[in-house]
């Protein structure tokens, strides 16, 4: 049974980020094109787990796979798709079997890597919506102190909304402008 822990946000949670990033580099070797902090610990001024995700984009899955046994050397527990088709899930635990990071995985052409980043981008620039992502995650988890399953599908209805807003607003902020 894990407990659900919300805390305030860490500055220290961008190192964090940058040291295993570089790790998991090495670790995965040169199909690695970009590893990108994500997540609510990526999110400035919002509650979150103190759970450090990265998303690592990869030109072929084949070799992450091959490259398994270097992410447990890391530390990492190998959970293949774990409920996302064409995702490769890693988790580590600290010492005292506390989660400490998550690992997504996906191919680079993967859409998941554009609504992961979307995601988070949007909440950065609009924190109004994430104050609001904070409170809920801040709720929830003392309603479900040690109900993971129930967190998690209350903060659901909440993230696929923000998934549909930062879909649109994202489509905006690529869109070439046209010359007066």
């Amino acid at each position: 049974m894990r407990t659900v822990e919300v805390v305030s946000h860490n500055p220290a949670w961008k190192m964090i980020f940058q040291t295993e990033a570089s790790l998991v580099k090495e670790a995965l070797g040169e199909t690695v094109m970009a590893v990108h902090h994500i997540g609510s610990t990526a999110i400035p001024d919002i509650h979150a787990k103190p759970i450090i995700d990265l998303l690592v984009k990869v030109q072929c899955m084949t070799q992450v796979d091959a490259r398994s046994s270097s992410m447990e050397q890391l530390g990492y527990e190998v959970m293949g798709e774990f409920g996302i088709s064409g995702r490769r899930f890693f988790f580590k635990n600290n010492r005292n079997d506390v989660r400490t990071h998550h690992i997504h995985i996906f191919n680079h052409s993967s859409a998941q890597v554009k609504r992961h980043l979307a995601f988070r981008d949007y909440m950065i620039a609009h924190p109004t919506d994430a104050k609001q992502y904070s409170d809920l995650k801040h709720q929830l988890a003392h309603q479900y102190p040690t109900n993971i399953d129930g967190y998690m599908d209350g903060k659901d209805s909440f993230i696929k909304a923000i998934d549909v807003k930062a879909v649109q607003w994202n489509a905006l902020q690529t869109v070439p402008q046209s010359e007066p």
